[in-house]
């Protein structure tokens, strides 16, 4: 079979991701000329190529991106590989409703991380968690399956734990700010016993900033209870002449200004 008639009914039936290997056997030729032939229909726009060896089939609709969306591809990526995984960060905090910047690049949590993935105009960052599988995720439908997401407290715990990640402190509040309406303080109080102390101590204190008080109090008996020294609210900014949150236990060594 030719390589676009192969392509063709693997799409018709639903089949939209591929490997090297399943080529060789749809198109019933050798793993050479299989290679030979993905590579002219990667020419063609037809095919790309997120990740050595495995293969994504281009809708017409998704042409002028040069690949699928991540979430449609991710999933599957991820179950060929055997890693664990969830959309994370800015990207599962936009599909929570907190869409104030829209994230550029895909953002998925993994056991650890590992090379972004360029793919036409679709980018994926990979942030390494350990404990990933302990954390609470919600599912959502796509057009190719479904993909995980952080939940809300999921996702706002984890912001504030990687602010690099997320356009800095002040945007990790505004962000904050939007996704507050889709948490609760008890789910809240439960994920925060599965993060570091410091990710509470500074989740704590934005989330009184942006006037959520009932999520900041929710957190308080637990910061009370587990923290042990007090931290820089930015970890590497200059804490010299910084104020102090008693509260929180926290040097104030960033101003946080979020677009509210």
């Amino acid at each position: 079979m030719r390589a676009e008639e192969a392509i063709r009914a693997m799409a018709a039936k639903g089949q939209h991701h591929f490997t090297t290997e399943q080529s060789v056997e749809a198109m019933g030729i050798s793993l050479p000329a299989a290679r030979k032939q993905l590579r002219r229909l990667k020419d063609r726009g037809m095919v790309a190529s997120p990740h050595r060896g495995f293969h994504v089939i281009i809708p017409p609709e998704y042409a002028s991106l040069g690949c699928l969306p991540a979430a449609q591809f991710i999933p599957q990526l991820m179950a060929h590989l055997g890693e664990p995984y969830y959309f994370g960060l800015l990207s599962a905090a936009e599909r929570h409703g907190a869409a104030h910047q829209r994230p550029q690049r895909g953002q998925v949590i993994v056991r650890k991380a590992r090379r972004s993935i360029n793919c036409g105009l679709v980018g994926v960052d990979f942030v390494g968690r350990g404990d990933l599988e302990a954390m609470p995720v919600v599912q959502v439908n796509t057009p190719r399956g479904f993909a995980r997401y952080s939940s809300p407290e999921t996702t706002a715990l984890e912001l504030v734990g990687h602010p690099d990640h997320c356009g800095g402190l002040s945007n990790v509040a505004t962000v904050l700010s939007e996704l507050t309406d889709e948490m609760e303080g008890e789910r809240l109080l439960a994920v925060a016993a599965l993060c570091p102390i410091t990710w509470s101590q500074r989740l704590g204190y934005l989330l009184e900033l942006v006037e959520a008080d009932g999520l900041s109090a929710s957190l308080l008996s637990h910061v009370r209870a587990k923290a042990r020294c007090v931290v820089l609210l930015r970890r590497s900014a200059d804490p010299t002449g910084a104020p102090r949150s008693p509260k929180w236990q926290l040097i104030l060594n960033e101003e946080v200004e979020p677009d509210l």
